[in-house]
């Protein structure tokens, strides 16, 4: 089984918390990060989209095993991979897709505006950097 990658904007300050917090977190170090903008994120978009175009993509996307998972289904995948009682959110999962994914978008659609937005990509420390791709950031 491949290690799930975890896509994220890297030039959005809420999106480089969530890294840290899942790093902290997971300490099976079960999840790898990419940032969408990078060489190795728009390689997996690509692979995501059949070859297809990479710059329509800023959503949190979860690869696993070939399968892609984005906005709500790819967040709660990944608070069940934590495991304890993070994993109980994954209850949430009833709440039908475009109910979960509507609060998902109104939050990707304010992120940079309550949280701020970096010009550049994200600058990781040595331990988040050892949990990024090659070329992932």
């Amino acid at each position: 089984m491949e290690q799930p990658v975890i896509l994220i904007d890297g030039h959005c300050y809420l999106c480089q918390d969530i890294v840290r917090y899942l790093v902290k977190r997971d300490s099976r170090a079960r999840f790898r990060f990419a940032a969408l903008q990078s060489p190795a994120g728009r390689s997996i978009l690509k692979a995501m989209n059949d070859g297809g175009d990479t710059d329509d993509f800023d959503s949190f996307i979860l690869a696993v095993n070939g399968r892609y998972y984005n906005r709500s289904g790819a967040a709660l995948r990944v608070w069940k991979g934590l495991g304890g009682w993070r994993s109980l959110a994954y209850a949430l999962i009833v709440i039908p897709a475009p109910i979960r994914d509507a609060v998902y978008r109104f939050i990707a659609r304010n992120r940079y505006r309550w949280f701020g937005k970096s010009e550049q990509c994200l600058l990781p420390t040595k331990e988040v950097r050892e949990r990024f791709l090659p070329e992932g950031y």
